[in-house]
């Protein structure tokens, strides 16, 4: 049996989309914090992204206190991201920007505002379903070739050679045993945009990208595991990102959320382009974490975590637990366990991850789960069991 999880670099399209909208709210918290803001005077932001070539509109609802230069914020994003340059396929100097932002509906503002909301308390952004999922293949407690191949990407961001231009992507094929365990990775593919500014004649692109993957994929390769490298032949850096394709924001999700594992199902929206009493993103982050804390307690080898909410309403519709079958006690009882320990409300899972924090919204693009985030933690696993020990 053999799984593929797809990844992208920071540089592609849709991801410089997301970190173009998760800058300005970065820099709209970093303001507002300075402006003495708490949980009730939070701004509220969904902002959507087009990146085209040579241009980029950026549009959606805002509401908050404070002035922030999109147009400055937008090119200096652009910039730290290596586009500088029309021969790497966008120029943060030259890039034309139209700004549609609009205020926020009233109507979904009295959700959202206790003193203003039905029910006196912070509610849902809007209604959706999310999902987290955890399983036991890694220590990260993520899917293998997720993690695999987010590792991928993040060598040939940081590999320091400027052949590679930012915008590439990737895929990562793991091969399971029978017993369902990974063994060993068979198959890696490697796109990533060639800038021959700084090619020398007779250069081994493919074998010094091949030596990247592999050394970063470590014990996972062996001489049996296939290297392909930009398939159609060639791909020049000129005709990369947004002068290839356009970017829009939330279009890479299947990558940033679990890689498209089997099991782990999505929903919802885009995550990183909303402020988070949206739960389309701060309750991602509240499933993937009761997802870790239940395989890391273990009373599941495997689990994903169902949240749905209603627009103006803090609390979840419903929660549902599936563990696949390899839960220790029926999934309806550990449902019942998760609704007792951890808090799914926004304000609870605002103040718990603490996503009042710009420096959060800086990081997110890039990566929802492999890092130091509140959300990855485990220490309600030992409350978990507790809890299980009594049922």
């Amino acid at each position: 049996m053999q799984i593929t999880s797809e990844g992208v670099k920071i540089g592609h399209p849709d991801i410089v989309a997301d970190t173009i909208a998760a800058d300005i709210i970065a820099r709209i918290l970093d303001e507002e914090k300075k402006a003495g803001m708490d949980i009730n005077t939070m701004p509220h932001c969904g902002l959507e992204v087009f990146l085209g070539k040579g241009f980029c509109i950026v549009g959606g609802e805002v509401a908050t206190r404070i002035y922030i230069d999109i147009e400055k914020s937008l090119r200096q994003t652009v910039l730290s991201l290596g586009y500088n340059d029309a021969a790497v396929g966008l120029n943060g100097h030259s890039l034309g920007v139209f700004n549609a932002i609009i205020p926020q509906s009233p109507n979904i503002n009295i959700g959202t505002r206790a003193e203003l909301g039905k029910y006196k308390e912070i509610g849902a952004g809007d209604q959706g379903i999310m999902y987290g999922y955890a399983c036991d293949e890694t220590p990260e407690l993520l899917p293998l070739p997720y993690v695999l191949v987010n590792r991928m990407m993040r060598a040939f961001e940081v590999c320091g050679n400027p052949i590679f231009a930012p915008d590439g992507k990737g895929q990562v094929t793991v091969n399971y045993d029978k017993s369902g365990k990974p063994t060993h990775v068979s198959k890696v593919l490697m796109s990533n945009a060639i800038d021959y500014r700084h090619v020398a004649e007779n250069a081994e692109i493919e074998e010094t990208a091949e030596k990247i993957a592999f050394e970063c994929l470590g014990e996972w390769v062996n001489e049996k595991t296939e290297f392909l490298f930009n398939p159609t032949g060639e791909w020049q850096a000129v005709h990369s990102c947004s002068a290839a394709d356009t970017g829009v924001t939330g279009r890479k999700l299947v990558c940033q959320l679990y890689g498209g594992y089997p099991g782990a199902q999505l929903g919802g929206g885009a995550v990183v382009n909303k402020s988070p009493e949206k739960v389309d993103c701060s309750a991602v982050f509240g499933a993937r974490y009761a997802a870790k804390n239940i395989v890391a307690s273990g009373l599941a080898t495997k689990c994903s975590v169902q949240l749905a909410y209603a627009i103006g309403i803090a609390k979840p519709m419903s929660i549902y637990v599936n563990t696949f079958g390899t839960g220790t006690m029926p999934d309806e009882k550990l449902s019942g366990i998760v609704e007792k320990v951890f808090d799914f409300t926004p304000k609870g899972m605002i103040e718990r991850f603490e996503l009042l924090n710009g420096d959060i919204y800086r990081k997110i693009p890039k990566t929802l789960f492999m890092d130091d985030y509140a959300w990855e933690e485990t220490d309600l696993a030992e409350r978990l069991k507790k809890e299980a020990g009594n049922k």
